[in-house]
């Protein structure tokens, strides 16, 4: 399924409709450049979840936690050392009680769960000021239906 997105208002209603779907113990992965607006869309789906505190790319800490009524794990995984994932402990948090968004999860790959919902965002003509398609597609049968629901809100607007 492909979205396109033209502002950042638009990337974060989605995140908004996206957070809908979404419940304790999801994992969504999030790829595309840097800029594209992963965080972005991590911003609208805390707000969907109720957070409404900072929500920034946790670059240099790899997790940051936001407390709402579901907890929600953003890894941002795009400095990751070859140690540091082990050493997060990610495990814990990827088969706890809240939603797990993971930016750059190709650092890695082979180790979190097949099963999950994919968003890939890519930079219209690479221009950042320009719209962008957003690809969502899903793995396993719960995520599956998780995009069908999805699609069903952003076609109805509902």
């Amino acid at each position: 399924m492909h979205f396109t997105v033209k502002n950042d208002e638009e990337m974060q209603k989605l995140g908004h409709d996206l957070a809908r779907v979404l419940e304790k113990g999801d994992i969504v992965y999030l790829s595309g450049v840097l800029g594209a607006g992963k965080t972005t869309l991590v911003r609208g789906i805390s707000r969907g979840l109720g957070y409404s505190g900072r929500v920034n790319s946790p670059t240099f800490t790899l997790l940051n936690i936001y407390p709402a009524p579901t907890q929600i794990f953003h890894f941002d995984l795009y400095r990751l050392e070859d140690s540091d994932l082990h050493d997060l402990g990610w495990e814990e948090y990827l088969e706890g009680d809240g939603i797990s968004l993971i930016e750059w999860p190709e650092a890695g790959e082979g180790q979190f769960p097949r099963e999950a919902m994919f968003i890939d965002i890519k930079l219209c003509d690479d221009d950042y000021e320009r719209e962008r398609v957003v690809g969502i597609c899903a793995r396993g049968e719960k995520y599956q239906h998780k995009l069908e629901e999805l699609k069903a809100l952003v076609d109805t607007g509902y």
